[in-house]
């Protein structure tokens, strides 16, 4: 077994609070409408082919012709896309800062639109602290895919067996256990600090 030597991080969920919710509840009258708006048009499927390297120009134009009584709507997931940010988890920095300051390596692998990660990484300092970072619209590969996660191995010459990963997906975590990653599923941070904690004993 491998000694632990780096800590790959997922962003959205884990260490970046994302959700389209924080720009839609200022649009939508009531919650009953954004969320049929959310399940059926503006859908987590239709935003993951942003994650995969699909133009936000593409994905509007895809959908405006199909729901037309949402077309203001859909053009605010582009226009207005920053809103659905709402700043770090702070407890989330504090370990990752904690593991850096210890010498693990840290990295990041992110379900993210090549479009759009730039804003976050201009807005969030933590996302400086880095020493590599995959983005999935930039490969147009995204997780669970065990490709990107090969990506991230090739380019930083990590060894899996090597490395916690966290992530808030259980689709995520089990691609990551099957290539060697000793995996931890983000429900909150506590039990992910002492899981960690053991991770590193071991």
């Amino acid at each position: 077994m491998g000694k632990i030597k780096n800590i790959v991080f997922d962003f959205g969920g884990v260490l970046i609070d994302w959700n389209p919710r924080y720009l839609y509840r200022t649009y939508f009258n009531d919650d009953s409408e954004m969320e049929y708006f959310l399940s059926h048009v503006c859908t987590n499927e239709w935003n993951a082919e942003h994650d995969r390297g699909r133009s936000f120009d593409d994905g509007v134009a895809l959908l405006k012709p199909k729901f037309p009584q949402y077309a203001a709507a859909i053009q605010m997931y582009k226009d207005k896309w920053e809103c659905m940010l709402n700043g770090e988890f702070p407890q989330t920095v504090d370990l990752l800062m904690e593991l850096k300051g210890k010498g693990y390596g840290i990295y990041g692998l992110t379900n993210w639109s090549a479009e759009t990660f730039p804003i976050a990484y201009s807005r969030y300092p933590v996302l400086h602290q880095f020493d590599g970072i995959v983005v999935s619209g930039e490969e147009k590969l995204i997780k669970p895919d065990p490709e990107i996660f090969m990506v991230l191995l090739d380019r930083y010459n990590l060894k899996a067996e090597e490395s916690v990963f966290i992530d808030d997906s259980p689709a995520n975590i089990k691609t990551a256990e099957g290539l060697g990653f000793k995996a931890v599923l983000f429900d909150n941070i506590e039990n992910v600090r002492s899981r960690i904690g053991q991770l590193l004993q071991d």
